[in-house]
């Protein structure tokens, strides 16, 4: 007798069900990636500031909830309070028009807020099956690295891709530097198109982010410079290629926006 298969192994026995069809062509580009895509059917949760209801750069709301202080979800009666979780919707919105937008608000008055409130309202949209979650913000509080680091592994596995931005100082923060994550920085383009994959990483990929005339409070716009809305160019753009293709796992997706990035160059 053999001796026992160590855990998490493949079982000879299994071998055959385990094989899989490949579906990519032997050339993936941003044609194939979301040419003709609109967003539609992918659910995006923007974990900010609110949205404000009724913006015209951002539309209407799937939802909108708040975590309180002790990690409860309620409906959100208050919308934006910050201005900065309308901007980030108005950016996605622009990208993906017909995805399916949620407002999840942990984030108060200059959007500040707390990182219990940050990681219950994450723990929600994971819960909650979101396709893609928007995270435009980032925690310093060493305490909550390891259940944020769970959390974020635990969205891996349940195929919900979490895009966050790096933090606008050079300081240890999270969730960004986590590499379930796809995480983001900021470069100085005009084009929000064009987003590069960095060959150094911990952060994976720079989108526009330099002075974007954003969706803000009052049904106004404000210019606005910084990592958080390269994010959510990011965002959109995963919004389109889930759409195209709804089976991509979260490692598929990050490997097809690494193909289709701007500095990527294909052989002939």
């Amino acid at each position: 007798m053999g001796r026992p298969m160590p855990a998490w192994s493949l079982r000879p026995e299994t071998v055959e069900t385990a094989r899989q069809v490949a579906r990519w062509p032997a050339r993936i580009d941003r044609e194939w990636a979301w040419g003709g895509s609109t967003g539609a059917g992918v659910r995006v949760c923007i974990l900010d500031s609110g949205i404000e209801p009724g913006h015209p750069m951002v539309g209407p709301l799937e939802r909108a909830v708040s975590v309180g202080p002790d990690g409860e979800i309620v409906e959100d009666t208050e919308g934006d309070v910050a201005g900065h979780g309308t901007a980030c919707a108005g950016i996605v919105r622009a990208l993906a028009p017909d995805c399916a937008l949620t407002s999840v608000r942990v984030l108060g008055a200059g959007a500040k807020g707390s990182g219990n409130v940050l990681l219950a309202g994450l723990r929600w949209a994971i819960d909650e099956g979101y396709h893609l979650v928007n995270l435009s913000l980032s925690t310093t509080k060493g305490e909550l690295l390891t259940a944020l680091h769970e959390a974020a592994d635990m969205a891996y596995f349940r195929r919900t891709v979490l895009v966050a931005s790096a933090h606008n100082m050079p300081v240890e923060s999270y969730p960004w530097r986590f590499a379930s994550v796809i995480s983001v920085g900021t470069h100085g383009e005009a084009d929000p198109w064009a987003f590069y994959v960095n060959p150094d990483p911990p952060v994976e990929f720079f989108a526009r982010g330099l002075d974007v005339d954003v969706a803000w409070s009052g049904g106004g716009t404000l210019r606005c410079s910084g990592n958080s809305f390269a994010t959510p160019h990011v965002t959109g753009i995963a919004a389109l290629v889930l759409a195209k293709h709804p089976a991509l796992t979260p490692f598929e997706l990050k490997s097809a926006l690494y193909l289709t990035a701007s500095n990527v160059e294909h052989p002939e």
